[in-house]
């Protein structure tokens, strides 16, 4: 997931005083598992398809947002009353659940000021807790735990990785553009076993599946001239796994910065260029809300591995309307995986992000 400045609310790009992501990250763990104040933006993502044990599928997302609205150095009017109000930093979160057999795509959000325990993130003897209202996650050594309640769903997952932290682009340092400060830091957690429960209205489902983590944190908006990215997280049936982003450009072409990872078995990661990787729109679906058009269907060719796949969204409408929060509109959603890797065939399931295709909402920020 490389959703940057631009959709968390800030409009223009002005980076100064904030922290610069430049060159590779020195991550180290539990402690980059937290929160990085001084980076404009950062978010815990975590997505992943389910099945209840009567068979019944679902995909989520979960992700909870960190938006610093001043640089560090500002600290604003000293002859200004303190106040317990007063923060840098704001959460926001969105949450979805993709119920494939009820056809609906279930979606809220939630913003708040880090104060007053509102929000905001913690650590602890190596435990690390982001929390939102009543939604929280915790990445302890057992595992990573989410929680989040709406009015009409619920979701409560633990999750268990299964292959070791992956490190995008160069030990963790994944360019989005032309200069060295169009940049992240950006690791994931590829493959993890879940298990916990849904709720849906008087519904409750115990369910079991695979899920994905993202965790990223910038302070560089999307240079001039990208408009928006498809970025996809592919778990394979040969325990492999790719991650992969296409930015767009106002001329409909492709960023030469657009890249992404192969995962193999063991875990070990081989980053992948726009050279890489071949990725083709066989479909498109219309949005009845938005009127966007987003791609529903694609050919993704590896030619280096031999792998030729083609990538459906397993619901047509996933579109993500968050006029509350990021004032974006963006397709976040399941998708299903068929093809060959090599000699064999192979099956497969993730998620697919989509954005640029639609008009924003005024933004709240």
């Amino acid at each position: 997931m490389i959703l940057v400045c631009s959709i968390s609310g800030v409009a223009e790009d002005d980076s100064e005083g904030y922290l610069q992501v430049t060159g590779p990250c020195g991550l180290e763990f539990p402690r980059d598992h937290g929160a990085h104040p001084g980076y404009r933006t950062e978010w815990w993502y975590y997505t992943g398809n389910l099945a209840s044990e009567g068979g019944r599928l679902f995909g989520f997302q979960f992700t909870i947002f960190r938006s610093q609205i001043s640089p560090p150095a500002d600290e604003g009017n000293p002859t200004q009353p303190g106040s317990a109000w007063r923060t840098k930093q704001v959460y926001f979160g969105h949450l979805a659940i993709s119920d494939l057999a009820g056809g609906r795509h279930w979606q809220a959000e939630e913003i708040s000021r880090g104060a007053l325990g509102m929000a905001g993130a913690r650590q602890k003897e190596g435990r690390t807790r982001i929390w939102l209202h009543d939604w929280s996650v915790r990445i302890e050594p057992d595992g990573h735990h989410l929680s989040a309640e709406t009015p009409q769903f619920d979701i409560h997952l633990r999750l268990s990785p299964m292959k070791p932290v992956v490190l995008h682009g160069e030990d963790g340092y994944s360019r989005k553009g032309s200069s060295a400060g169009r940049a992240s830091c950006y690791y994931s957690f590829t493959r993890m076993a879940a298990s916990g429960k849904l709720t849906i209205g008087a519904q409750e489902f115990s369910v079991r599946g695979q899920s994905w983590m993202d965790h990223e944190f910038s302070t560089a908006l999307l240079e001039p001239g990208i408009v928006g990215w498809d970025w996809f997280s592919l778990q394979l049936s040969d325990n492999t796994e790719i991650m992969f982003f296409l930015l767009r450009t106002d001329s409909g072409g492709l960023h030469p910065a657009s890249g992404g990872t192969f995962v193999d078995p063991g875990g070990r990661p081989t980053p992948l260029d726009l050279r890489s990787v071949t990725l083709t729109v066989l479909d498109r679906w219309k949005s009845p809300h938005t009127d966007a058009v987003y791609p529903s269907r694609w050919r993704l060719q590896l030619d280096s591995r031999g792998i030729d796949l083609a990538v459906v969204s397993n619901l047509a409408d996933q579109e993500m309307r968050t006029e509350k929060t990021t004032g974006t509109v963006y397709w976040e959603g399941s998708v299903s995986v068929d093809g060959r890797s090599g000699s064999r065939d192979v099956t497969g399931a993730g998620y697919m992000e989509l954005t640029g295709y639609a008009e924003a909402f005024d933004k709240p920020l």
